[in-house]
């Protein structure tokens, strides 16, 4: 027993030095993108919207002002749906010749929803929230750096399990051990915050941790569900129209998505680009979906004669799909609403509790080890 207990000791202290800091990280640039949409209309207030409360303009409204600010780009748009009612309308161009080469640097939109002004035309990665998104998702390192979130995600989880187990006093004494009080003495009271983090953190710190390496790693995540559960796959549309032809409006394929799903929030509105060679896709939100702003409930539009090309009715989702969909809501806190998102907010601070308290409390031990030598050898 002794032994065991050495050597997760030693698992413990080592995965702790070795990934503690890169944990701080993640955990406090989760943190402040629990709130990054709120934060960037703090810091760039030129985007918020003329006058609140507004009505929301037309779909077709929104996307000619984006098009007749950037007339050169001709590919799909993305419209999304603001979340409140004091929130600009954001849009994105996920083609932009600017970031030929780059994984993922679509334009990001902003427009006023009174004026249907362009406010903002921001390159992602350009300017704060998306960087510290990107140095969270990817340690500004793209593909390889993903890789890496996902692993570090997955040996983090041994270091938290094997800090509880060192820590597990038995059933009977759990109650006593989870008194939240703290004791008086530098070393005492940095180890009660150590173990009182940890334990009362624990289910967060397993979530976000297994929630973030299957986003990290999403491929792969994908190939442990299959054998499982079937995961329904985007139609597959290829369309051959002429330039000329006459093209329905962003409001009429709206329109003809809310006739399938009366009842749902519209949250997206997708172009089929000036080719027509795409179809609309419409994304709206159920009130049973893990996420309101990412929602699954989509309808695929021709856009010349409004026909329904394909359909995703979440309420028809596998069991797969269904965890696929929970993830990123989960890991953000979002699922659980406003209450969810503070707690994923606080529990991103945790790591930083666990490695300093850690740390000082291995250097508190060394320092114990060498007086003692000392004093052998004196």
């Amino acid at each position: 027993m002794k032994n065991a207990r050495r050597t997760w000791l030693s698992i413990h202290l080592y995965l702790g030095l070795s990934i503690g800091g890169l944990l701080v990280l993640l955990g406090l640039t989760g943190s402040i993108l629990v709130f990054y949409l709120e934060i960037d209309q703090i810091i760039n207030p030129q985007i918020e919207p003329a006058s609140i409360p507004y009505e929301m303009p037309a779909q077709q409204d929104i996307l000619d002002a984006l098009q007749q600010a950037h007339p050169t780009r001709t590919d799909p748009w993305r419209i999304e749906q603001p979340m409140h009612n004091d929130w600009p309308i954001m849009a994105r161009y996920y083609t932009p010749v600017e970031s030929v080469g780059k994984h993922f640097a679509p334009l990001m939109l902003t427009v006023d929803p009174v004026t249907l002004e362009v406010t903002s035309s921001r390159l992602w990665g350009d300017y704060a929230m998306t960087w510290i998104y990107d140095l969270h998702y990817s340690l500004l390192l793209e593909k390889p750096g993903k890789i890496a979130i996902g692993i570090i995600g997955l040996i983090s989880l041994i270091s938290f399990i094997s800090g509880i187990w060192l820590w597990w006093p038995g059933w009977a004494g759990l109650k006593h051990a989870l008194k939240p009080q703290l004791r008086t003495g530098k070393a005492r009271l940095n180890y009660d915050l150590h173990v009182l983090s940890g334990s009362y953190g624990l289910v967060f710190l397993l979530i976000l941790s297994l929630t973030g390496a299957a986003l990290a790693l999403p491929n792969e995540t994908a190939m442990l569900v299959k054998p499982f559960s079937v995961l329904t796959s985007s139609p597959k549309i290829a369309l051959s129209h002429s330039e000329n032809a006459s093209r329905i409006t962003a409001d009429q394929a709206v329109e003809i998505a809310k006739q399938q799903f009366p009842q749902a929030e519209l949250r997206w509105v997708e172009t089929p680009g000036l080719n027509n060679q795409k179809a609309w896709r419409i994304a709206m939100y159920q009130e049973w979906e893990p996420s309101r702003r990412f929602p699954r409930t989509q309808v695929w539009i021709d856009p010349i004669s409004g026909e329904i090309l394909a359909l995703r009715d979440t309420k028809q989702d596998t069991g797969g799909d269904v965890l696929m969909h929970w993830l990123h809501p989960l890991h953000n806190g979002e699922v659980f609403g406003m209450t969810g998102r503070v707690l994923v907010f606080i529990a991103g601070f945790l790591p930083l509790i666990l490695f300093v308290t850690g740390l000082i409390r291995w250097l508190q031990k060394r320092r114990a080890r060498r007086l003692v030598t000392s004093r052998h050898s004196a």
